[in-house]
Protein backbone atom coordinates (compact mmCIF):
# COMPACT_ATOMS: atom_id res chain seq x y z
CA UNK A 1 0.00 0.00 0.00
CA UNK A 2 2.96 2.10 0.42
CA UNK A 3 3.58 2.13 -3.46
CA UNK A 4 0.10 2.64 -4.19
CA UNK A 5 0.48 6.16 -6.32
CA UNK A 6 -3.06 6.92 -4.52
CA UNK A 7 -1.85 6.60 -1.09
CA UNK A 8 0.91 8.56 -1.84
CA UNK A 9 -0.88 11.28 -3.40
CA UNK A 10 -3.50 11.52 -0.35
CA UNK A 11 -1.32 11.51 2.33
CA UNK A 12 1.61 13.70 0.87
CA UNK A 13 1.78 16.27 3.27
CA UNK A 14 1.52 13.46 6.84
CA UNK A 15 4.40 11.27 5.12
CA UNK A 16 6.92 14.29 4.95
CA UNK A 17 6.36 14.46 8.96
CA UNK A 18 5.14 11.05 9.94
CA UNK A 19 5.67 7.85 9.97
CA UNK A 20 3.67 5.95 7.29
CA UNK A 21 0.04 4.24 8.62
CA UNK A 22 -1.01 1.11 6.14
CA UNK A 23 -4.75 1.76 5.72
CA UNK A 24 -7.07 -1.62 6.38
CA UNK A 25 -8.22 -2.75 2.62
CA UNK A 26 -12.01 -3.46 2.92
CA UNK A 27 -12.50 -5.48 0.33
CA UNK A 28 -11.41 -9.32 -0.06
CA UNK A 29 -9.89 -9.30 -3.63
CA UNK A 30 -7.93 -6.15 -3.22
CA UNK A 31 -6.55 -7.14 0.04
CA UNK A 32 -4.97 -10.63 -1.67
CA UNK A 33 -3.94 -8.30 -4.49
CA UNK A 34 -1.49 -6.27 -1.90
CA UNK A 35 -0.64 -9.28 -0.58
CA UNK A 36 0.51 -10.75 -4.34
CA UNK A 37 2.13 -7.42 -5.25
CA UNK A 38 3.64 -7.03 -2.01
CA UNK A 39 5.24 -10.36 -2.36
CA UNK A 40 6.54 -9.88 -5.98
CA UNK A 41 7.84 -6.34 -4.49
CA UNK A 42 9.58 -8.28 -1.99
CA UNK A 43 11.14 -10.59 -3.68
CA UNK A 44 12.50 -8.33 -6.19
CA UNK A 45 14.04 -5.83 -4.15
CA UNK A 46 15.26 -8.22 -1.71
CA UNK A 47 17.07 -10.40 -4.52
CA UNK A 48 17.88 -7.37 -6.87
CA UNK A 49 21.60 -8.97 -7.07
CA UNK A 50 19.59 -11.97 -8.94
CA UNK A 51 17.47 -9.80 -11.27
CA UNK A 52 18.06 -10.53 -15.15
CA UNK A 53 20.32 -7.46 -16.89
CA UNK A 54 18.01 -4.91 -18.67
CA UNK A 55 19.66 -5.10 -22.29
CA UNK A 56 21.65 -1.74 -22.21
CA UNK A 57 23.33 -1.46 -25.42
CA UNK A 58 27.56 -1.09 -24.95
CA UNK A 59 28.90 2.17 -26.82
CA UNK A 60 32.29 1.48 -27.09
CA UNK A 61 34.73 4.71 -27.77
CA UNK A 62 37.62 3.03 -29.74
CA UNK A 63 39.85 5.73 -29.41
CA UNK A 64 40.83 4.82 -26.00
CA UNK A 65 41.89 1.21 -24.27
CA UNK A 66 38.24 -0.31 -22.83
CA UNK A 67 37.68 -0.44 -19.62
CA UNK A 68 35.45 -1.25 -16.70
CA UNK A 69 37.06 1.37 -14.27
CA UNK A 70 34.13 3.76 -13.21
CA UNK A 71 35.24 7.10 -11.49
CA UNK A 72 32.39 9.37 -11.62
CA UNK A 73 29.12 8.18 -13.84
CA UNK A 74 27.04 10.37 -15.07
CA UNK A 75 24.11 10.02 -17.41
CA UNK A 76 23.21 11.85 -20.82
CA UNK A 77 21.48 15.23 -21.01
CA UNK A 78 18.00 13.59 -22.39
CA UNK A 79 18.88 10.76 -19.73
CA UNK A 80 19.14 7.75 -22.43
CA UNK A 81 22.68 6.37 -21.75
CA UNK A 82 24.93 6.69 -19.14
CA UNK A 83 28.36 7.33 -19.38
CA UNK A 84 30.45 4.60 -17.54
CA UNK A 85 34.00 6.32 -18.40
CA UNK A 86 35.58 7.71 -21.65
CA UNK A 87 35.96 4.33 -23.07
CA UNK A 88 31.76 2.95 -22.42
CA UNK A 89 28.82 3.99 -22.50
CA UNK A 90 25.46 2.53 -22.15
CA UNK A 91 22.53 3.72 -24.12
CA UNK A 92 18.73 2.52 -24.31
CA UNK A 93 17.67 3.21 -20.83
CA UNK A 94 14.13 3.42 -20.98
CA UNK A 95 12.87 6.60 -19.15
CA UNK A 96 9.84 4.51 -16.85
CA UNK A 97 12.74 3.30 -15.25
CA UNK A 98 12.69 7.03 -13.39
CA UNK A 99 9.42 6.62 -11.92
CA UNK A 100 10.36 4.66 -9.41
CA UNK A 101 11.90 6.76 -6.72
CA UNK A 102 13.79 6.31 -3.40
CA UNK A 103 12.88 9.44 -1.76
CA UNK A 104 13.67 12.26 -4.51
CA UNK A 105 15.49 10.31 -7.13
CA UNK A 106 15.56 6.94 -9.03
CA UNK A 107 16.95 3.98 -8.18
CA UNK A 108 19.45 4.49 -11.40
CA UNK A 109 20.40 7.86 -9.78
CA UNK A 110 21.27 6.91 -6.91
CA UNK A 111 23.55 4.23 -7.62
CA UNK A 112 25.08 6.46 -10.54
CA UNK A 113 25.90 8.95 -7.71
CA UNK A 114 26.85 6.55 -5.10
CA UNK A 115 29.03 4.75 -7.06
CA UNK A 116 32.23 6.68 -7.61
CA UNK A 117 35.57 7.25 -6.64
CA UNK A 118 35.60 10.05 -3.93
CA UNK A 119 38.30 11.11 -1.31
CA UNK A 120 37.97 12.13 2.27
CA UNK A 121 38.94 15.27 2.37
CA UNK A 122 40.05 15.47 6.06
CA UNK A 123 41.22 11.63 6.45
CA UNK A 124 42.42 11.72 2.91
CA UNK A 125 40.73 8.29 2.47
CA UNK A 126 39.86 6.70 -0.63
CA UNK A 127 36.39 5.12 -0.95
CA UNK A 128 36.60 3.32 -4.24
CA UNK A 129 33.12 1.23 -5.69
CA UNK A 130 35.28 -0.86 -8.07
CA UNK A 131 35.60 -4.51 -7.30
CA UNK A 132 39.15 -5.85 -8.25
CA UNK A 133 37.57 -9.41 -8.30
CA UNK A 134 34.52 -8.33 -10.50
CA UNK A 135 35.40 -5.17 -12.31
CA UNK A 136 31.87 -5.98 -14.65
CA UNK A 137 30.28 -5.65 -11.13
CA UNK A 138 28.95 -1.83 -11.89
CA UNK A 139 28.33 -2.33 -15.35
CA UNK A 140 26.03 -5.22 -13.99
CA UNK A 141 24.64 -3.30 -11.45
CA UNK A 142 23.49 -0.75 -13.63
CA UNK A 143 21.55 -3.46 -16.24
CA UNK A 144 20.01 -4.61 -12.96
CA UNK A 145 18.56 -1.88 -11.26
CA UNK A 146 16.91 -0.92 -14.56
CA UNK A 147 15.47 -4.41 -14.56
CA UNK A 148 14.52 -4.11 -11.19
CA UNK A 149 13.25 -0.14 -11.66
CA UNK A 150 11.11 -1.03 -14.53
CA UNK A 151 9.38 -4.20 -12.80
CA UNK A 152 8.71 -1.77 -9.62
CA UNK A 153 6.98 0.58 -11.60
CA UNK A 154 4.83 -2.60 -13.29
CA UNK A 155 3.84 -3.49 -10.23
CA UNK A 156 3.08 0.07 -8.72
CA UNK A 157 0.71 0.18 -12.38
CA UNK A 158 -0.83 -3.01 -11.46
CA UNK A 159 -1.35 -1.95 -7.73
CA UNK A 160 -3.14 1.13 -9.01
CA UNK A 161 -5.62 -0.95 -11.07
CA UNK A 162 -6.69 -3.65 -8.78
CA UNK A 163 -6.71 -1.50 -5.31
CA UNK A 164 -8.81 1.59 -5.47
CA UNK A 165 -8.63 4.21 -3.09
CA UNK A 166 -12.26 3.31 -2.65
CA UNK A 167 -10.90 -0.08 -1.31
CA UNK A 168 -9.40 1.84 2.09
CA UNK A 169 -11.32 5.20 2.32
CA UNK A 170 -14.77 3.99 2.24
CA UNK A 171 -16.69 3.66 5.63
CA UNK A 172 -16.91 -0.33 6.67
CA UNK A 173 -20.71 -0.86 8.21
CA UNK A 174 -20.82 -2.07 11.64
CA UNK A 175 -22.98 -4.85 12.37
CA UNK A 176 -25.41 -3.91 15.10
Amino acid sequence: MLHHPQYREHYAENLKRDLPHIPLVHRKEAFLACVSIGKQLMDIHLNYEQAKEYSLKWVENSDVPFSWRVEKMRLTANRTAAIVNESLTLSGIPQECFQYRLGNRSALDWVIDQYQVSEDKRSGIVSDPNNLDDEEYIVRLVGKVVTVSLETVRLVNELAQAVKMEDWMSETKEEN
